[in-house]
C-alpha cells in the first residue's frame, strides 16, 4: 500500500510541477517537460520555443528554477536542460497557448481559429483539427470543429503521428475549451505516404516575401500581438459574402 501511495504522490507532484512551469516559463513558449532519475540526481529537460528566456541573464533563471524544483517539488539534485523547439507551429501545446491568448485578447474565436489553422498547415503539417467549445456566441453552449489536410483519427498510426493538446480559456461568459490535433509528416508510417506538389515560381516568391516581412518576436506575448495584427487584416468568407450583398 505504501508503494501505491508513493506512486500517487509522485504523479500528483508531477502534475503540480507541469502547471507551475506552464505559468512560470509561459513567455518562453513552454511545451512539455521530461523528467528522469540519474545516479547523480534528477534530469529535467524543458522543451520551449525561446530557451534564452528560461536561462536568464548569466543563468539566473536556471538557478531559480533549480531551487524551486528542489525545495517546493522535492526533486533530488535537479539538473535542468533546455531544448529549443525547432517548429513551434507543429507543436500542439504551443499553438493551444497562442490560440488561447488570441481569444483572451479579444480576437474573435473564428478568426483566431482560421489563423491558427493556416499557420500550422503553412509550417508543413500533414493535417490539423481544431475544436472550440463553450459559450461561443450566446448563453447556450456550442462547439465548432475545423479541419484541414489528412488527420488519422484512430488506430496505432494516430497515436504516433498526431500530437494533441487542450487548453481552457477564461472569458466573461465562462470557460471556452480548445483542442488542437496536429498530424506531422515526418512521423507518418508508410501507409500514409504522401506526394507533395512541387512549389511553383510564384508560390516561392510569395513565401520568400512573407518570410522577409515577418517580424521576429522575443517572447510569446509579442508573437501573439504580431499574429493579432495580421488576423485583423484577414477577410473571412462570411464577411466577403456580406460585402457582396
Amino acid at each position: 500500500m505504501s508503494s501505491m501511495k508513493n506512486v500517487i504522490k509522485d504523479n500528483y507532484n508531477m502534475m503540480l510541477l507541469k502547471d507551475y512551469l506552464k505559468e512560470k516559463v509561459k513567455e518562453a513558449g513552454f511545451s512539455h517537460v521530461d523528467i528522469s532519475k540519474t545516479p547523480t540526481g534528477t534530469r529535467v529537460l524543458l522543451h520551449v520555443t525561446r530557451p534564452g528566456i528560461v536561462i536568464g541573464r548569466k543563468g539566473t533563471g536556471i538557478r531559480e528554477l533549480t531551487e524551486t524544483m528542489e525545495k517546493r517539488f522535492g526533486l533530488k539534485a535537479p539538473q535542468i536542460e533546455v531544448k529549443e523547439i525547432a517548429q513551434p507551429e507543429l507543436t500542439a501545446s504551443v499553438m493551444c497557448n497562442r490560440l488561447s491568448q488570441l481569444i483572451q485578447r479579444g480576437t474573435a474565436f473564428r478568426r483566431a481559429t482560421m489563423w491558427t489553422l493556416q499557420q500550422i498547415m503553412n509550417a508543413g503539417a500533414m493535417g490539423v483539427q481544431i475544436t472550440v467549445s463553450g459559450k461561443l456566441r450566446g448563453d447556450r453552449s456550442s462547439f465548432e470543429k475545423h479541419s484541414l489536410g489528412i488527420l488519422p483519427r484512430a488506430g496505432h498510426s494516430a497515436t504516433i503521428i498526431v500530437d494533441e493538446d487542450t487548453a481552457p480559456i477564461p472569458t466573461a461568459m465562462g470557460y471556452i475549451g480548445v483542442r488542437i490535433r496536429i498530424a506531422r509528416k515526418e512521423k507518418y508510417t508508410p501507409e500514409f505516404e504522401l506526394k507533395g506538389k512541387k512549389e511553383t515560381k510564384e508560390e516561392r516568391e510569395i513565401r520568400i516575401a512573407k518570410e522577409e516581412s515577418d517580424r521576429i518576436a522575443r517572447t510569446e506575448s509579442e508573437q501573439v500581438k504580431i499574429d493579432q495584427e495580421k488576423i485583423e487584416k484577414m477577410d473571412l468568407m462570411e464577411e466577403v459574402e456580406e460585402k457582396l450583398k
